[in-house]
């Protein structure tokens, strides 16, 4: 007979979304799993004491064989488990904005599992924060989860229909299609591997918009500066 598992309603909401942030891993397995590994009942205490080394171990079945999850998500996973990522994003509110608040800003999304920080998978991300980022200022605008995405037909298509409003998202990483379906959105994926603090991306952005790069220049519609100068010198 299959083993029953023994867990409490803050236990089972916790793997809940810890197999979410893992991509398309089946909760009820992925419970099983981790009662084998950390014993039964599973309870809130012992999800704190859970590793990322415990979940690439039940992920792979061997600890010397990675997983074919990226580190970011299981790294989510892991706090999602603790209780700690649901703490941190209620931390973070986004500020009040209308159209023509900012004249000749763009709007960014970025791929977030933890507090403001740019370090999700495209395809994993639990929100998207979103920011108005102009010429004098970055404003976090929104939050947006992105639960509701994940139970669509194509996740990837309706997690870029869900920033559908903004030129480009920045992400720790993205998959060739998915990477396609948000070009086909008209957004501009921007892959940041090293991760880190939103903000610090969105000021190395922010510190070009006056002389922008081609691919930056063609989503502002306007004239690439370093295009522009060659033309001159032809002209002359």
């Amino acid at each position: 007979m299959p083993t029953t598992i023994v867990i409490t309603k803050t236990a089972a909401l916790r793997i809940a979304q810890a197999a979410r942030a893992l991509d398309n891993v089946n909760a009820g397995a992925f419970a099983a799993k981790l009662g084998d590994q950390i014993g039964l009942p599973i309870t809130e205490e012992k999800l704190a004491k859970v590793t990322v080394a415990d979940i690439k171990l039940i992920l792979s079945g061997e600890e010397t064989v990675e997983p074919d999850v990226d580190g970011a998500s299981i790294k989510l996973a892991v706090r999602h488990l603790w209780g700690a990522a649901d703490e941190a994003e209620n931390l973070l509110l986004a500020a009040a904005y209308k159209d023509g608040d900012m004249p000749g800003s763009l709007r960014v999304a970025v791929a977030s599992n933890t507090e403001e920080n740019l370090d999700g998978h495209f395809g994993s991300c639990p929100r998207f924060l979103v920011y108005q980022v102009g010429p004098d200022e970055i404003r976090l605008i929104d939050i947006r989860s992105t639960s509701f995405a994940d139970d669509a037909e194509d996740k990837n298509v309706a997690r870029a229909n869900l920033i559908k409003d903004c030129q480009i998202v920045y992400v720790q990483s993205i998959g060739g299609p998915a990477a396609a379906k948000a070009v086909r959105a008209n957004i501009h994926p921007v892959k940041a591997p090293e991760g880190g603090k939103a903000n610090i991306a969105l000021q190395r952005l922010q510190a070009v918009l006056d002389a922008p790069p081609p691919w930056l220049a063609k989503i502002l519609g306007v004239e690439a500066k370093s295009l522009g100068r060659f033309a001159e010198v032809e002209e002359e």
